[in-house]
């Protein structure tokens, strides 16, 4: 990250880190967007509170997705796991193509109401990302550095975590990065089925055309999603440089 860049994300950081620790110092900054005497931040539930739920939702269904998918795509790439490669990419595929409000309508019979709906949609609509990147990351690896490996001893177990994952950890990462800034978005339909989540000030805003909170809940999860996505673009880098992985 260049020193111009490094300081945009600073900067953005620290705006986001004031607005939600003192949002009510923004209120004349929203104020024309807000109708009538409505108040110009939205109180009902602290947008700090409502950050932190919404980040602990997509970071809970990033690792479970991150778990699933790259399990997955280790098993498609064993010489007696092939079988699991349609399988696998037809649930990564099934999870992008099933809407997630669709996803949320079928899981609330089962789950009830609450976070667990929105994490059920979050880690199938976060599958194929993780699991195409990590199948390639691995499907691209030099047959020459693995016969090498085998040359020196190791087992199968040992070749796949000392050296195939830690050089296809960047293309893993890349997906991992790409579910994160999905989910950000995503999770924000969480809020219509009573999870916590930063899509509660947006909906608020859109049934009391209080343009005022949709442009904070906008904010705040374009900013996030901003940081997270150069945060872990910086650590994808850095993995492809010490892997000697094309960046």
């Amino acid at each position: 990250m260049s020193r111009a860049g490094l300081l945009a994300y600073l900067a953005l950081l620290g705006l986001l880190g004031v607005f939600l620790l003192t949002p009510q110092s923004f209120a004349d900054l929203f104020r024309p967007f807000a109708p009538g005497d409505t108040a110009p931040i939205y109180r009902q539930t602290p947008l700090l509170t409502l950050t932190v739920n919404h980040l602990l939702l997509v970071a809970a269904a990033t690792l479970a997705a991150s778990v699933l998918a790259i399990g997955f795509a280790v098993a498609a790439t064993r010489p007696a796991g092939r079988d699991v490669l349609p399988f696998a990419r037809a649930l990564a595929n099934l999870g992008q193509t099933f809407p997630p409000v669709a996803v949320l309508a079928l899981a609330v019979p089962i789950f009830g109401f609450g976070p667990v709906p929105t994490l059920v949609a979050l880690v199938l609509y976060g599958l194929l990302p993780i699991f195409e990147t990590t199948l390639t990351g691995l499907e691209s690896l030099d047959p020459a550095l693995m016969e090498a490996a085998r040359g020196m001893g190791l087992t199968d177990r040992q070749r796949l975590i000392q050296v195939e994952l830690p050089l296809a950890l960047p293309m893993i990462l890349s997906g991992i990065r790409l579910t994160t800034v999905i989910g950000l978005a995503t999770a924000t339909i969480g809020s219509t089925v009573a999870a916590s989540t930063l899509g509660e000030v947006i909906i608020s805003g859109l049934l009391t055309g209080n343009t005022a909170y949709v442009l904070q809940g906008g904010f705040i999860v374009s900013a996030l999603a901003i940081l997270l996505d150069t945060g872990l673009r910086a650590i994808e880098h850095a993995a492809a440089q010490r892997s000697g992985f094309p960046s």
